[in-house]
């Protein structure tokens, strides 16, 4: 089970329309960051190396609740809309 809120989902939205969203291989993602420009982050199958991903595991884990980000949101976002 996912749990994000609606602020999240429309910041992933915007990566995507923003062209944020890079395929690097497989199953491999570069999301650009959303609050600086200059920075990144590598999505790598339901795992981001942000710092949002890692608090949210780190105070989720155990409670049924899978860790999220709006990074990762944007990945399925641009899976989804690619995969047509």
């Amino acid at each position: 089970m996912y749990k994000m809120s609606a602020k999240t989902i429309k910041k992933a939205e915007k990566l995507v329309e923003e062209d944020g969203v890079a395929l690097v291989s497989d199953d491999l993602y570069q999301v650009r960051s959303s609050s600086d420009k200059s920075k990144s982050y590598m999505v790598d199958g339901d795992t981001c190396d942000c710092f949002g991903f890692k608090n949210y595991y780190k105070f989720h884990h155990g409670k049924g609740i899978k860790a999220t980000c709006s990074h990762l949101e944007a990945v399925k976002i641009f899976k989804s809309r690619n995969s047509k």
